[in-house]
């Protein structure tokens, strides 16, 4: 009886640790900061459409005529990359904010703008 209590706690506290660290954190990529200016600028495929060296599709934006990779948000998050109107396809606008570093924008907010 006693084993069987013991083992019974310890399967609840696996599950309660497990479920809390795949729980869903708040996406910031979302979250508009009124402080920083915001950018509107082209999206797309970096490989396909801005033809930047790269190993598989990955999102890519131009600003000022300079394209750079994106860190914070991914070709998948924004859609089919592949479809008609995916980033491998067309070059879309995107109101983003973030910081150029060592070459790459990492972005603190990325939103796709309708066609």
């Amino acid at each position: 009886m006693k084993f069987t209590v013991i083992r019974y706690l310890f399967t609840l506290l696996f599950f309660l640790i497990t479920n809390s660290s795949f729980a869903q954190h708040k996406n910031t990529i979302h979250l508009i900061d009124t402080t920083k200016k915001l950018y509107q600028v082209e999206a797309a495929c970096g490989e396909c459409q801005f033809k930047l060296r790269g190993n598989s599709c990955d999102l890519a934006i131009r600003m000022n005529g300079t394209a750079y990779f994106v860190d914070g948000t991914k070709i998948d998050d924004h859609g089919d990359a592949h479809a008609k109107n995916g980033f491998c396809n067309a070059i879309r606008k995107a109101d983003v904010q973030g910081e150029i570093k060592e070459g790459r924008f990492v972005a603190t907010y990325f939103k796709l703008l309708e066609e």
